[in-house]
């Protein structure tokens, strides 16, 4: 790996392109000429996670985010556009629409693949506009693959290096890049080019983290796939030799100096040699529950302490020790009363890790739709646990988190519980089971039988079968054959379901 020092320059450097971290990330896309360079076990993650988001998008069919931008999307049909999960087979739409439907239904429940470091992201949130693009230009799936590696390799890279939530900037701002340089490398773009889409989409994809704050709303599922959508837009354009606000992140105006660490910032990106093997989507993993990452330990945490609890109703209280970001995101550390609020939307309710210890150590397990539900939100029992519990940070599991050693780095904590006789019952759990340093890593049966249990009742025995057949031999996919990608559903349903929609200008 080289290590690229980034830092704001004043407009009188002139600073060259071949300096700039965009062209330097360009480069890295682009570099990936040959499918023989691609490595093995990347390109069977890749499949793994193509899998992951056809789970969590047909299982998010007839949520209303999901079913409003599909309706969009119909808006924009075209003949010889890209398929959208809960369409008829022969639909198509404008690509950057595909992307809008598709990376919604993908983030909607919060449940594919994630990555944690000095920032956080879902680099799965690449894959739909990657696929839309692919469809509509006839790419084979080995150039999907080469795209979806790229992507990843990006987006790490990114995450690692420039931490935006300490700015209060919302993670989709290194989607937009990695999807740019995605589409780059999947369409064998020229590294001038992708230069110029990866800043015209940093430029367009930047926004607070007000989205993931307080009132959480369905935005929060929307937003990838806008970063996605604006992508594309940014790769047509630069494709048509339009250029873009330069250096984007280097600048005076730019983005290290305006949105972040000001104008005396320095940054480290770490990225991979020409010739190295493109393995950062190796680094990523992927979710057992729906629910924000670092909450996925406490679940199973939860698991185990339910097991060792006595009667929940004689818990005097209960303090969850973990990492700086879990208090102060998704705990009693943020500060947001609506993490404790039973009428709080479900988007609330995934960042409340409170609520989420709470449901889980009464049940003993999680569910996608259940331990959502407004009943479940509001049972007496569960309100008077869930006000019981509270986090607070602690210094090492802060260090754990940031550990530049993955096999060592922690999402989890330490869950204390006090019962009203004194008693107390303890324990911790680094990392969640099913991520690759867990009990019960996350391997391609995993990810079919996740497949298997949120397509069931959706998508028959052996449309699930053709799907994963589909999946196994990605790489020897033909133009034309990415169609089949997208598991075939009960169309019916899913059209009687939107048609009771309100309307919009579409």
């Amino acid at each position: 790996m080289i290590d690229h020092q980034v830092r704001v320059h004043p407009s009188a450097d002139h600073l060259p392109r071949e300096e700039q971290l965009a062209w330097k990330l360009a480069a890295v896309a682009t570099g990936i000429q040959e499918e023989e360079d691609l490595d093995p076990a990347a390109v069977e993650m890749a499949a793994n996670r193509i899998i992951d988001n056809a789970s969590v998008a047909v299982a998010s069919l007839r949520r209303r985010p999901v079913a409003v931008a599909r309706a969009q999307a119909l808006g924009h049909r075209t003949s010889s556009g890209a398929s959208v999960f809960g369409v008829a087979a022969g639909t198509r739409v404008s690509p950057e629409w595909a992307a809008w439907a598709n990376g919604t239904a993908v983030r909607e429940l919060d449940f594919h693949d994630t990555f944690l470091a000095a920032d956080y992201s879902h680099p799965g949130d690449n894959i739909p506009p990657l696929l839309a693009v692919a469809q509509r230009t006839g790419r084979s799936g080995a150039d999907l693959l080469r795209g979806i590696i790229a992507a990843y390799e990006i987006h790490v890279a990114l995450v690692k290096g420039i931490c935006l939530h300490a700015h209060r900037i919302d993670h989709v701002a290194h989607l937009g890049a990695a999807t740019a340089c995605g589409l780059g490398a999947m369409l064998r773009l020229d590294t001038e080019t992708t230069y110029q889409a990866v800043q015209q989409a940093v430029h367009t994809t930047t926004a607070t983290r007000q989205s993931r704050k307080g009132e959480i709303s369905s935005w929060k599922a929307f937003a990838p796939a806008f970063a996605g959508k604006a992508a594309i837009e940014a790769v047509d354009r630069a494709m048509r030799g339009e250029g873009s606000p330069s250096p984007i992140y280097e600048g005076e105006d730019g983005f290290l100096a305006r949105m972040l660490d000001g104008p005396d910032a320095t940054y480290t990106v770490s990225l991979p040699e020409p010739g190295e093997a493109r393995r950062a989507i190796l680094d990523t993993y992927t979710k057992e529950h729906s629910a924000e990452y670092q909450a996925q330990a406490i679940i199973d945490l939860a698991r185990t302490l339910r097991e060792k609890a006595g009667p929940l109703e004689k818990v005097r209280s209960v303090v969850l020790h973990t990492s700086h970001h879990t208090h102060q995101v998704i705990g009693s550390g943020s500060g947001d009363p609506q993490k404790y609020d039973p009428t709080a939307s479900r988007e609330t309710l995934d960042h409340s890790v409170p609520y989420i210890f709470a449901v889980a150590l009464e049940d003993g397990g999680w569910h996608h739709e259940r331990s959502y539900a407004s009943e479940r939100a509001r049972r007496p029992a569960t309100v008077e646990l869930w006000k019981k519990i509270s986090t607070v940070e602690e210094p090492e599991w802060t260090r754990r988190y940031h550990d530049p050693d993955p096999a060592r780095r922690a999402f989890g904590g330490r869950a204390v519980i006090t019962f009203e006789n004194g008693s107390v019952v303890e324990d911790q759990l680094a990392v969640a089971d099913a991520h690759p340093a867990g009990a019960r890593p996350f391997d391609r049966a995993g990810y079919t039988a996740k497949f298997r249990t949120l397509t069931e009742g959706i998508v028959t025995a052996a449309a699930q079968e053709s799907f994963l057949r589909t999946a196994d031999r990605l790489a020897e996919l033909g133009t034309g054959d990415l169609t089949t990608l997208f598991p075939a559903v009960d169309t019916n349903a899913v059209a009687a379901h939107d048609a009771r929609l309100p309307k919009g200008l579409f």
